[in-house]
């Protein structure tokens, strides 16, 4: 399955390779469905699902929110564990992240479903998508990891749908690629319950997070969730020691003011320091929200400044190819330390963690 997209730069699965030898063919719905982790019986066959701040009450033969997860005679079984529907080599910049192995490979996985529902969404196909309606490949963890090494991938990442409803796969998956000497990336959306994160992510070395905007009427009307979980996710991966990479799509109108710019870069400072990045993406109109024009470079431009101005020292421009505001900078002298051109990275400079010009740290995962 390939989701369409006018949009290079986001992290969406184009050029899809050809499944991989050592899958096998999803034959039937509930084939490889597995118990899941996090929830609770109840009575009368019911479950309540704990993964994801839903927590969905789900009656015997029906699916949660995410469309993913099912009540089978009072168990709850994931129906997408390595049934795999996008498979991809990628830089990792496309995820993006760009404090984290840059000029590396990342071998990218995703299933079907999502447990939000954002109105703008370029990759609606996959998240919004039942599993048994997409084609997919059975590719268990051990292939998973044995095909990043033999493609020269540095990393694996979970991506395109949303890694939470699929949390098995990515424990399991995480845990061999640790003991092969890999790392693990996931790019979500951070709606997802402290408990079940520090589980599920336990052994993931990196999270990208979309921060959709720091509105709760935001959250409610456009995503159909909630900010405060979200925010709790990125309190709990700072206290996780994970790296965390944040992308804030500028839609016009909807998330761009001054005011709302100015409290969400105050809260990053204040809850998670100055090293984190973040990255400001332009918005293309796609999905259910088509009435929108894509971002002005000036919205963007304003939104880098007002962040930097609240302290933070690594603060990008997302899906405007070109711009100088997708190097990395020393903090301290503002020398160029890395050098990119698309997702390339063309020149990687820094040296054990140092700027080369003054020996500022800067702050990342830079060796394999």
């Amino acid at each position: 399955m390939q989701p369409k997209s006018a949009i290079p730069s986001t992290d969406h699965p184009s050029n899809k390779m050809d499944p991989p030898t050592t899958a096998s063919p999803v034959t039937g719905d509930f084939q490889f469905g597995i118990e899941a982790h996090f929830y609770d019986k109840l009575h009368r066959k019911m479950v309540r699902c704990e993964l994801c701040p839903h927590l969905c009450v789900i009656s015997e033969g029906q699916r949660g929110h995410c469309k993913v997860r099912e009540n089978q005679d009072g168990v709850l079984r994931s129906l997408v564990y390595a049934r795999v529907c996008a498979a991809h080599v990628d830089p990792i910049e496309k995820k993006p992240f760009f404090h984290f192995l840059p000029g590396s490979r990342t071998f990218s996985v995703a299933t079907a479903g999502c447990n939000v529902h954002c109105t703008f969404c370029q990759n609606a196909e996959i998240s919004q998508s039942r599993p048994e309606q997409l084609d997919a490949d059975y590719l268990p963890p051990q292939h998973v990891v044995a095909l990043a090494r033999r493609l020269g991938c540095s990393s694996i990442a979970f991506t395109y749908g949303e890694p939470t409803v699929f949390a098995e796969y990515v424990m399991d998956t995480a845990a061999l690629a640790r003991q092969a000497g890999l790392r693990t990336v996931v790019v979500s959306n951070g709606y997802i319950r402290p408990q079940a994160l520090r589980a599920a992510y336990a052994q993931v070395d990196a999270v990208k997070i979309d921060l959709k905007s720091f509105s709760e009427r935001y959250y409610r009307d456009v995503v159909k969730a909630r900010l405060q979980p979200v925010l709790d996710t990125l309190v709990t991966l700072r206290e996780m020691g994970t790296w965390t990479e944040i992308v804030y799509l500028l839609i016009p109108t909807l998330n761009d003011s001054d005011e709302e710019l100015s409290a969400m870069a105050s809260w990053l400072h204040s809850h998670l320091g100055a090293d984190v990045p973040l990255h400001f993406s332009q918005f293309h109109p796609d999905y259910e929200l088509q009435n929108l024009p894509k971002t002005p470079l000036p919205t963007l431009e304003r939104a880098r400044e007002i962040a930097r101005s609240a302290g933070l020292r690594y603060v990008y421009i997302g899906n405007v190819p070109g711009h100088p505001a997708q190097h990395t900078n020393c903090s301290h002298c503002d020398a160029v330390v890395v050098e990119r051109q698309g997702f390339a990275a063309r020149r990687m400079l820094i040296q054990q963690g140092l700027c080369p010009f003054c020996q500022q740290p800067v702050a990342g995962v830079w060796q394999p």
